[in-house]
């Protein structure tokens, strides 16, 4: 059992969160849920013993171990993929190398005998020598091949990484399980893989996600962090989202009603405090007055932009016919004779093995780079507008985000561009702000803005969710759903392309999959 006990947390005079008292419960999955900046990685880091709360303490019971995904990739280079995994459980991984120290002494001694025999118990009780075998499996359900168990973490494939540091932090049966964005770089098969090893795991998991489908298919618990506090919800995502919002409502509703009354008592008190056959009734309502409390509503930290693309024309019959491209790249094939066409109406979802082959084909279409063989016949109607997954060169400027986004405006006055930051979340002096020194969110409000004044009917999204907040996505997810135009994407985020897309086309090598199905559909998910 872990429990959080009147933890507070303040930088300077900022509170993130107060007087949070939670028990986490074993067999279940907690969801940790908020606004960026709200504190949620921080509070996974007071739960570890990373960061000491302002206030209060955690408390974990004597002999339990917490796991912690670690975010530091390189952390583990002059260390073999198989060690690193095992290093999860430290006090079995450091007994292994005690162990083994020992018996490589030249002068081995009775003391030393005695030594290893206590240690070999020990070793034995934490199921070490299961170890290597356990951490293997691990490897191998993650996709790590068994050629790369052995090779150092500085040999092997950045994306691999983060599959070994999953794996650490999932071995050994931890009774606590602290996971931060662990589907972030992850394929699609590795967290169909991990999805299922949560639900089944009997333990204690505490997970913070953007995932919104991987939140709803682990959670058994929402803790969410806002208003100053962490308030923990039971169901999944969509049932938080569903009863916090019916709270509000209800507040909102209570409060207006003793708004009513309180108005109500005081045009009485108003009338008849000075009529004496009133006057009793005056006073007693004046009583029930100053007992009338109203909820107090603190401000939330969620913002939700404003995300609604309108063409300024309805796309016409003939959209777009891709015929025959090819691209290779520093020698690699990239693209081989991929050929469709884009029908009025369709949303469609590219998937690939290799995931620079819908980045290369999405440039291609978008004109930012040739192909070595095909053609592009667009319809005559058709405006095209583009988010590119590195969108940095946009911002290679010393303009502010005014000056940025009016060069996109049909309307160049500075009220309305400035109205239109407002919008995506740029308020007062935030819309002052030098281009080429905001985030990497704020980089992607900022595309989204330009691809709005577009007017566009025909819009090329490649990976628009990364480094998006959960409202964020949410309402990227609702400005494309509601799009009548085209829309080319690809997307990480399961729950956007279940919702968006009409169609899937998947590039395996030289074979292109072109279904008109729904994602779940086309993974075979009921």
């Amino acid at each position: 059992m872990l429990t959080t006990n009147g933890v507070t947390v303040r930088f300077g005079k900022r509170v993130l969160f107060e007087d949070v008292n939670i028990k986490f419960g074993k067999g279940n999955c907690y969801g940790i849920i908020g606004a960026n900046g709200a504190g949620k990685s921080t509070f996974l880091k007071v739960l570890s013993g990373e960061i000491e709360p302002s206030k209060g303490e955690v408390s974990l019971e004597r002999g339990e171990r917490i796991s912690v995904l670690k975010q530091d990739h390189f952390a583990f280079e002059e260390h073999t993929v198989i060690d690193t995994v095992m290093m999860g459980n430290k006090e079995l991984y450091d007994i292994m190398k005690e162990k083994e120290a020992i018996y490589m002494k030249e002068d081995f001694s009775e003391e030393d005998g005695m030594k290893a025999a206590k240690l070999e118990e020990k070793f034995a009780e934490l199921d070490g020598w299961n170890a290597e075998s356990d951490a293997a499996m691990l490897l191998n359900d993650l996709g790590i091949i068994p050629e790369s168990h052995y090779k150092l973490m500085s040999e092997i494939e950045a994306r691999e990484k983060v599959k070994v540091l999953l794996a650490q932090a999932l071995f050994g049966n931890p009774d606590v399980l602290l996971l931060d964005e662990p589907t972030n770089d992850l394929d699609l098969k590795s967290i169909n893989w991990l999805q299922e090893f949560l639900i089944n795991f009997e333990n204690t998991v505490i997970v913070v996600s953007h995932d919104r489908y991987f939140l709803n298919k682990v959670c058994t618990h929402i803790a969410d962090v806002d208003f100053g506090k962490i308030k923990v919800y039971p169901g999944n995502y969509d049932f938080w989202y569903e009863s916090s919002q019916l709270a509000l409502k209800q507040m909102k509703e209570q409060n207006k009603k003793k708004e009513e009354k309180i108005k109500e008592l005081q045009d009485f008190i108003a009338r008849f405090s000075a009529n004496a056959s009133k006057s009793k009734q005056a006073t007693s309502r004046k009583k029930t007055l100053e007992k009338i409390e109203l909820d107090e509503i603190k401000p939330s930290n969620r913002r939700y932009p404003y995300v609604d693309f309108k063409p300024d024309r309805e796309p016409g019959k003939e959209v777009l016919e891709v015929k025959n491209i090819s691209k290779t790249i520093n020698g690699e094939k990239i693209l081989n004779n991929v050929s469709f066409t884009v029908k009025n109406g369709d949303k469609i979802a590219f998937l690939a093995d290799n995931e620079n082959a819908k980045t290369v084909l999405f440039q291609i279409i978008a004109g930012e780079i040739e192909p070595d063989e095909g053609e592009l016949i667009w319809g005559t109607t058709i405006t095209n507008s583009y988010f590119p997954k590195d969108n940095n060169y946009l911002f290679d400027t010393d303009e502010n985000l005014t000056e940025w986004l009016r060069k996109y405006s049909k309307d160049p006055d500075e009220t309305y561009v400035r109205g239109f930051l407002g919008r995506m979340l740029f308020s007062g002096d935030e819309a002052l702000k030098g281009a080429r020194v905001i985030s990497g969110g704020e980089k992607v409000r900022c595309v989204l803005s330009k691809m709005m004044l577009s007017g566009a009917n025909f819009l090329i999204f490649d990976e628009p969710t990364n480094h998006l907040d959960m409202e964020s996505i949410t309402s990227v997810n609702d400005g494309m759903s509601k799009f009548k135009g085209n829309i080319l994407f690809t997307s990480h985020d399961h729950q956007l392309t279940q919702t968006v897309a009409n169609r899937i086309i998947d590039i395996k090598g030289d074979e292109i999959i072109d279904r008109e199905v729904t994602y779940n559909e086309y993974l075979g998910i009921e």
